[in-house]
């Protein structure tokens, strides 16, 4: 993939921010909770996520162990606002064993990126979208996390051809923008809010989109 064009991203960020000012993301009140809530937010919403933690919350704490400790089917049940319910309730489970088995949040913050991202990718269930989401809004590091949003929204204004992957598109934002956590945190924040409200999938609401002179599909 040719290199991304660092001004043009920059522009393209600035735009997106006077638009919709800041997203103020990850809402979580811890770094565990922003990991479990990773896990939880797979093909569903947000909205959806903070009632299953919501019903979770109303039984137990919101740590690994207490996690482990409750029976499995309790666990889907709490879960089930989430959709896929036994699936995630079984992918929260191994990543709470990990989590304890890695010495919990001190531990993990003791590695190298790279080496955390291996660690969180080798867990059943946690795909790079998903490691990313946890890297950047939990352990506040430098990795940009590319979603569906990302790619719809870039390939539309033409910056992103030829469907690169993942790993190529996370790499040219990161080499394009700079190792710079808070504008990773920021710019994809408001790549969802775009995504969601105006760049959407089928019906974009091209008339309404201030990257319209940018974009050669509008």
């Amino acid at each position: 993939m040719p290199a991304l064009d660092t001004e043009r991203l920059g522009a393209v960020y600035r735009l997106l921010l006077a638009q919709y000012g800041p997203q103020h993301w990850w809402p979580g009140d811890s770094p565990f909770e922003v990991m479990v809530g990773a896990i939880l937010t797979q093909n569903t919403t947000w909205t959806n996520v903070e009632w299953g933690l919501e019903r979770l919350c109303d039984r137990i704490p919101l740590q690994a162990q207490a996690i482990l400790s409750l029976p499995g089917d309790e666990l889907a049940e709490c879960l089930r606002p989430v959709g896929y319910f036994n699936v995630k309730s079984k992918r929260l489970r191994n990543f709470c064993r990990a989590y304890l088995e890695a010495g919990g949040l001190d531990g993990l913050r003791a590695l190298a990126t790279e080496e955390l991202r291996r660690w969180l990718l080798d867990i059943h269930g946690i795909g790079p979208e998903t490691a990313d989401d946890m890297l950047l809004y939990a352990f506040e590091r430098p990795v940009f996390v590319v979603d569906a949003y990302t790619g719809r929204i870039f390939e539309r204004l033409g910056v992103l051809t030829g469907n690169p992957g993942y790993e190529a598109i996370r790499q040219g934002f990161e080499t394009a923008l700079g190792k710079d956590v808070p504008l990773f945190n920021e710019y994809h924040a408001l790549i969802v809010r775009h995504g969601k409200t105006i760049c959407r999938r089928t019906r974009p609401l091209c008339a309404q989109c201030c990257l319209r002179e940018r974009c050669p599909e509008a």
